[in-house]
């Protein structure tokens, strides 16, 4: 069961920290792709929103599903503990406290790669809608 332990420290923990690089890397981008856009460059609604939403998806799904990744990590570590308990019979509180205490450390990070990422997912979405609507009242229409 050693090799759960290297999963969850190392698996979980830097698969969550990419995905938060990933999606710091999305956001970035966006956010120079709004800067350089032209709205007069657009002819019809449709190609502007799907150049305006390219990659957002990338930070809502991981945003979404960071905190199932650390949830998973926090199972195998507390499966971990478990199991050391059962194989070395007798432990003491304190190793214990300590196992579980590990085992929530993937749960944490999850949730700490999902809340920015949603958060900044709203900001960019937010965004978007500002930019079509500015695109609308360029172009002499309004929104039912």
């Amino acid at each position: 069961m050693e090799w759960l332990k290297i999963v969850v420290d190392y698996g979980v923990i830097w698969l969550l920290i990419l995905l938060s690089i990933v999606a710091l890397a999305c956001v970035i981008e966006r956010n120079i792709a709004f800067k350089r856009i032209r709205l007069q460059d657009f002819t019809d609604k449709k190609s502007l929103e799907l150049e305006l939403t390219k990659k957002l998806h990338i930070i809502a799904s991981i945003g979404s599903n960071a905190p199932y990744l650390g949830l998973l990590g926090t199972v195998f570590g507390i499966m971990l503990t478990f199991y050391t308990m059962g194989t070395e019979g007798f432990l003491d509180t304190g190793k214990i406290m300590v196992g579980l205490a590990l085992a929530l450390k993937a749960t944490a990070v999850g949730l700490l790669v999902a809340i920015p990422a949603v958060v900044l997912y709203n900001l960019l979405l937010r965004r978007v809608k500002v930019l079509i609507l500015r695109w609308e009242i360029m172009n002499g229409r309004e929104t039912v």
